[in-house]
């Protein structure tokens, strides 16, 4: 990740309308917004911009609606979550780039908000199509992008903006995700202990790659697990295994050696259901037919004793399926070892967030991220496409 990256603080927003692009991407049930979470997490920029005097327009996608309009993805109920937020009003244009943006925009005093239309219902956005990116640029005078949650996608109001409207810097929650993420990958003090589950391990590859090079542990849960387990002889019963990975796993393993941590045992299930019939049984010995859908009370006891050791921690995916309570323990066992834990803490945004959120320990843990595929990716030691248009602004 060579260079600086720009900041807001290198930024005169006096009088100027700044164009912000924003994670407002937020759960909505009939018109309501149901976590804030990502809404609160864009309050220090647009509360700063606000104190210098820009004209603060924000812009953000909702969903996927593959370029149409859709009133169900509308960001006027967000706007109106967000001027509560802020305590004060937020302006919502109807559009992304047309008459009602222009009005609205035109329209703003220092110190204002808008929030521009859907980004992704016109199909120029993900394309990153320059005229899209033009046209949005012609709202601006200036650009922040404070969305780390996109900052991995090469869409229009991501890398095509700052290639057109400079100056062009980091809002506070980029520069914030950028520089604890860094600190993972660049200095972590020692012992440095990796926490990774999620279903997939084709998914989560490069990160292992990479952090095989810097960490003392390295934890697997999750169905991603069961792919290591048969790569090393054992017997998974019906688990979920990528059996064109197994090869890959195999030296991954070999490159490890001891710091690699592999379940003991696990909760196995006779069908993928919430209520269905399940044991705990070795991990190398799950019944023909089941399934595991969580690791078992042994491993949550070793993996808790190795999290116990970190001075350094990054957790990113969960042990089980913890929306069904039979098969939450080893994600809230995890979650609350991490949130005993003495040293630097990171969630890596994704489920496992969701998972610490929704048990109560997001106020015991150093940083949870607001984009789980970014951090991913950053994770990977990848130069985001979004930091990297920053970079050459």
């Amino acid at each position: 990740m060579a260079g600086p990256l720009p900041t807001l603080d290198e930024l005169d927003a006096a009088g100027r309308r700044v164009l912000v692009r924003a994670d407002l991407n937020v759960p909505l049930d009939d018109g309501r917004v149901t976590d804030d979470l990502r809404l609160e997490a864009s309050l220090p920029t647009i509360r700063t911009l606000r104190e210098a005097g820009a004209r603060v327009v924000l812009m953000s996608h909702l969903g996927r609606p593959k370029g149409q309009v859709r009133d169900d993805l509308r960001l006027a109920p967000v706007a109106a979550r967000l001027s509560e937020l802020l305590g004060a009003p937020v302006a919502a244009a109807s559009d992304i780039t047309g008459d009602d943006a222009h009005r609205i925009v035109d329209g703003l005093s220092d110190g204002d908000v808008a929030v521009l239309e859907n980004l992704r219902f016109d199909p120029g956005e993900t394309a990153n199509d320059k005229g899209f990116a033009a046209a949005l640029a012609e709202l601006g005078d200036a650009y922040v992008d404070d969305a780390f949650g996109a900052v991995h996608r090469a869409h229009a109001s991501v890398v095509g903006v700052p290639s057109i409207l400079q100056p062009a810097v980091a809002g506070q929650l980029l520069q914030t995700e950028v520089e604890t993420l860094s600190r993972l990958l660049d200095e972590p003090e020692e012992p440095f202990v990796a926490i990774l589950g999620g279903a997939k391990v084709s998914d989560k590859l490069g990160v292992i790659d990479n952090l095989l090079e810097r960490v003392d542990h390295l934890l697997i849960g999750g169905a991603m697990c069961f792919t290591f387990l048969k790569a090393g002889g054992a017997d998974v019963g019906g688990s979920r295994v990528e059996e064109d990975q197994l090869d890959t796993v195999t030296g991954l393993i070999e490159r490890a050696g001891d710091r690699l941590h592999l379940p003991v045992d696990i909760v196995a299930a006779a069908a993928f259901e919430a209520d269905a019939e399940h044991r705990t049984v070795q991990a190398d010995a799950v019944p023909g037919g089941w399934m595991g859908l969580d690791i078992g009370p042994h491993t949550i006891d070793a993996f808790t004793g190795v999290i116990a050791t970190a001075r350094t921690l990054v957790w990113n995916g969960p042990m089980g399926v913890f929306e069904w309570d039979a098969f939450a323990a080893g994600t809230r066992g995890v979650a609350e070892a991490v949130a005993a834990c003495d040293g630097f803490t990171v969630i890596g945004g994704g489920d496992s967030a969701a998972a610490v959120r929704s048990m109560g320990y997001a106020d015991r843990v150093g940083h949870i991220s607001t984009g789980g595929g970014a951090s991913l990716e950053f994770l990977e030691g990848v130069d985001l496409p979004g930091i990297a248009a920053l970079r050459r602004a």
